[in-house]
C-alpha cells in the first residue's frame, strides 16, 4: 500500500502541475470592434488588422500569452467582458474615472484627444459653437460623454450611432452638423470625404487609451502591463506607432 502511495503521489503532483501549465496556456479572447480604422478594422480577407491589433499581438508575445481576436460590436463590448465572452478589450477605450469604477486598465498605449468633424464651409470653431446643432457621436464614447455634459444627455440634438464610420457618413450626407470622436479615427474617416474637415478645440483634454480587463483580474493585468512595458522599452511600440500614424510616438505616462 505504501509503495502504491509513493507511485500515485508523484503521478498526482504531475497531474496538478500539468493542469496549472494548461491553465497558464489558456487562449485568451480579445474583444475589439473592427470598425475603427486605423485602430481595428477588417481587411478584404476579413482578417482583423490595425494599430490596436498590432499592439496587443506584440504585448501578448512579450507576456507569453496566447490570444484570439474577436470582432465585438462597440455597443456590446463591455457586456461581453462582464459576461466572460471576452477576457480583455483593446478597442480605442479611453481610460476615465467612470470606467475605472467598473474595469481595470493597463498603462496607456495611445495618447488621444477629441476632434470635431464638420463640413468645410462650416463656421464651427469649437464645442461651444455646437449649441443648437445636430451632433453625431458613438454611443457610450468619450464624444458622447462630452456632448451629454455640455448639452444634456437627453438633448434631441445629440444623435447616437453604433460606429464612427456611420456617424461620419451621416455628416457627409448632412444628417448632422458635426461629429465628435477620437482623433485618430475622425481624422482618418474625414479624409475619405473631400467636403469635410476637422476642428480641434484646445479645451479638449489629452486622453489615453488602455487595455481593459475585469476589475480585480490582477494576474492578467500585471502580465499585460509587463508586455506593454517591454514593447515600449525595446522600440517595438515606436515602430508600430510610426507605421500607422507616420509620426514619432509620444512619451506616455507609466500608469
Amino acid at each position: 500500500m505504501k509503495l502504491l502511495s509513493k507511485i500515485l503521489l508523484p503521478l498526482g503532483l504531475a497531474a496538478v502541475f500539468a493542469g496549472v501549465a494548461s491553465a497558464q496556456q489558456k487562449e485568451l479572447t480579445v474583444g475589439s470592434s473592427a470598425t475603427y480604422r486605423p485602430f481595428a478594422y477588417e481587411s478584404p480577407s476579413k482578417e482583423i488588422v490595425g494599430y490596436d491589433i498590432d499592439i496587443i499581438k506584440a504585448v501578448a508575445q512579450k507576456a507569453g500569452l496566447q490570444i484570439k481576436i474577436v470582432n465585438t460590436p462597440w455597443t456590446g463590448i463591455f457586456a461581453a467582458l462582464n459576461n466572460g465572452d471576452v477576457d480583455l478589450i483593446i478597442s480605442g477605450v479611453t481610460i476615465n474615472d467612470k470606467r475605472k469604477q467598473s474595469y481595470d486598465f493597463t498603462a496607456p498605449y495611445f495618447e488621444a484627444r477629441q476632434l470635431i468633424g464638420v463640413h468645410k464651409d462650416s463656421a464651427i470653431k469649437g464645442l461651444k459653437d455646437l449649441a443648437g446643432k445636430k451632433i453625431g457621436v458613438v454611443t457610450g464614447s468619450t464624444g458622447d460623454d462630452i456632448a451629454s455634459r455640455e448639452f444634456g444627455k437627453t438633448s434631441q440634438n445629440i444623435k447616437r450611432f453604433e460606429s464612427t464610420p456611420v456617424a461620419v457618413s451621416e455628416l457627409a450626407n448632412s444628417g448632422v452638423d458635426a461629429v465628435i470622436g477620437d482623433n485618430g479615427v475622425i481624422a482618418y474617416r474625414v479624409q475619405e470625404h473631400k467636403q469635410l474637415k476637422t476642428v480641434s478645440d484646445p479645451n479638449f483634454p489629452k486622453e489615453y487609451f488602455g487595455i481593459a480587463v475585469k476589475q480585480g483580474n490582477k494576474a492578467l493585468l500585471d502580465k499585460l502591463n509587463a508586455g506593454l512595458a517591454a514593447i515600449k522599452a525595446d522600440g517595438t511600440y515606436a515602430r508600430i506607432y510610426k507605421t500607422w500614424f507616420h509620426a514619432e510616438a509620444p512619451v506616455l505616462p507609466a500608469q
